[in-house]
């Protein structure tokens, strides 16, 4: 796991010295090792932060070079040890123990057919001296972030949007990234807070010709909803397979790795299949706080009794949580209204002495674990009230009407955000000086980035929670909130083997209305204590509201902020709302004009 940065631009008069800046400005994300490779010929370099987890030594070092190759590459490859056994039966010898050289051996093999072979997270540039070529991929999942501009004369790449900033050319800022991001709580893809800088899609590889930057892209891996499997013993047996499976290939790690326990369904479960091959290395973490209502430590007991882990509960008071918010602000690449939760996790798994921790993100995306999976037939009701009357909606005082006004704008972006939804077009246009008309062609903007085609009831909210929710909130938080402090968020339920099992189950047995994720739980009723799935739905959240009204952090600074501010405190504008309208004027005064 690492931070990866690359320049190929002729108007740069020192390679080396930009690139260490890059490359720097995310060294928090690599604090094991450090590497730069400037081309002699071509005015291209690559930059590489280390966060040793596969191969400690100083083999696993890049950039690694392999005769006309070069690589950099930021994630884990689980089922690399197969691949090197089938490579080996073609002659190719190995000097190391890492995935990295694997890559690098496959796509000699292979070419970018390589890829579709891959099963892991991973974000990599590869330099082919002897294709004069340079590809860009990204993995099946969009799990690690690979952010790039590329115009006629140049290319910049990084791990981190923060990277751009630290180069001589000025990129300029995006003026739409604040609708975005006031409508989703998030900037969804291909959206960033720079003009140009998008991120490569997910499954995708990117071909690129040197020296003329004529590229192409062609994606290797499409997930798709099938249904073949519709015998519901079947799918439990796939499905108990399939994970245990995923977990042990997750799990497999030089450094010291664990799990995030938080007591809901995803978590415990993850826990106790790793339980059956880890009984005396496994270990679990969880955060715990004062306010009651908040704790899971009941549940979070249930499992570490069953499986004797080895486990460590921290404690968040308001107190720590307002000393590491200036820190928790420096981490955020992005603007999004979740993740700090991410970064007191992480934290504490740094404290922990691990390296690695596995989390339950995905599940509820897959398995149907969201209110939203039961809310769909609703709103397919709400679907057939006329547009217009819809529209109008966006003037109700209750806010969970004003987001059924969505659905009167008729495309993908619009659908989930009339389940997720934070500000509707009136509200973002006040707030931004716009015009209902320009944030709503925003919306349809977007909305082309996400084609959604054929799909219906409970695989098309699949569809939609995770390439808006999880891909641009979920994902994105765990990634630069962990790296932050060194550790990596390693995601089983993201496998591509997971994935693909996700799809072929049919979807009346994948959503049966009881127990939320159904099919997930069923598999594993046996061990799985009835406590922790048959409870009401907790996410993992803080006692924000609370701790925050005393922070300075959230005082209004402007007579627009004070605004916000009288009618949360008198209750006409949620927590979550004004935490997000906030969060944008402040992440505009600390980021963008840097």
């Amino acid at each position: 796991m690492c931070r990866i940065a690359g320049i190929f631009d002729p108007s740069v008069k020192n390679l080396q010295q930009q690139i260490v800046h890059m490359r720097d400005a995310m060294k928090r994300g690599g604090p094991d090792d450090e590497g730069v490779f400037v081309h002699q010929t071509f005015p291209l370099a690559f930059g590489h932060r280390r966060l040793s987890l596969i191969d400690l030594s100083a083999a696993g070092h890049q950039p690694m070079i392999d005769d006309t190759l070069t690589i950099v590459f930021n994630g884990e490859i689980y089922n690399y040890k197969e691949i090197r056994n089938t490579l080996k039966h073609y002659g190719h010898q190995f000097k190391t123990e890492s995935d990295t050289e694997v890559i690098l051996k496959a796509y000699r093999q292979w070419g970018t057919d390589a890829f579709e072979y891959f099963n892991g997270m991973f974000a990599l540039a590869i330099l082919d001296e002897q294709q004069q070529q340079l590809i860009l991929a990204r993995d099946h999942a969009g799990i690690k972030p690979l952010y790039y501009y590329m115009d006629q004369s140049c290319l910049y790449f990084a791990s981190e949007i923060r990277a751009f900033y630290q180069t001589e050319k000025k990129f300029e800022e995006n003026e739409n990234w604040q609708t975005a991001f006031l409508t989703f709580g998030h900037l969804p893809e291909p959206i960033t807070t720079l003009k140009a800088v998008t991120p490569l899609p997910k499954g995708t590889v990117m071909l690129i010709d040197l020296p003329s930057l004529k590229s192409k892209q062609h994606t290797f891996f499409n997930w798709k909803f099938t249904g073949k499997l519709k015998n519901e013993e079947e799918a439990l047996q796939l499905m108990r397979e399939t994970m245990e499976q995923a977990v042990d290939r997750h799990l497999v790690s030089d450094a010291p790795i664990g799990l995030f326990l938080s007591g809901g369904i995803d978590s415990s479960l993850l826990t106790l299949i790793a339980s059956h091959t880890q009984k005396e290395n496994l270990h679990t973490l969880s955060i715990v706080f004062n306010e009651k209502a908040f704790s899971e430590d009941y549940y979070q007991k249930l499992i570490i009794d069953q499986t004797q882990a080895k486990h460590q509960s921290f404690l968040v008071t308001k107190n720590i949580f307002n000393e590491k918010l200036s820190d928790a602000m420096e981490a955020m690449d992005q603007p999004t209204l979740d993740g700090i939760n991410t970064y007191f996790i992480s934290m504490y798994a740094k404290e922990y002495g691990l390296k690695a921790v596995l989390s339950g993100l995905g599940a509820d995306e897959l398995f149907g674990g969201y209110p939203s999976f039961q809310q769909q037939k609703r709103m397919d009701l709400v679907k057939k009230v006329p547009d217009s009357f819809l529209k109008g909606l966006q003037h109700f005082p209750d806010h969970r009407i004003r987001k059924l006004s969505y659905a009167g704008m008729q495309n993908t972006a619009s659908e989930y955000l009339s389940y997720r939804g934070i500000f509707t077009p009136v509200s973002v246009a006040a707030l931004l000086g716009a015009t209902q008309k320009q944030v709503e062609q925003e919306l349809e903007h977007i909305s082309s980035y996400y084609p959604m085609n054929g799909l219906t009831n409970g695989n098309r909210v699949s569809w939609l929670e995770t390439n808006f929710y999880m891909q641009n909130q979920l994902l994105k938080d765990s990634d630069f909130m962990s790296m932050w402090h060194g550790i990596e968020i390693r995601v089983p339920f993201l496998d591509k083997e997971v994935m693909l099992m996700a799809g072929a189950i049919d979807a009346a047995i994948k959503f049966k209305k009881v127990p939320p994720k159904y099919l997930l739980v069923k598999a594993f009723e046996k061990e799985l204590p009835v406590e922790i799935w048959k409870r009401k739905k907790q996410g993992f959240t803080f006692p924000f509201e609370g701790w925050l009204k005393e922070n300075e952090f959230i005082k209004p600074s402007s007579e627009e902020e004070l605004k916000l501010y009288k009618a949360f405190q008198n209750k006409r504008l949620s927590w979550g709302r004004y935490w997000c309208a906030l969060l944008m004027k402040r992440f505009t005064q600390q980021k963008t004009h840097a």
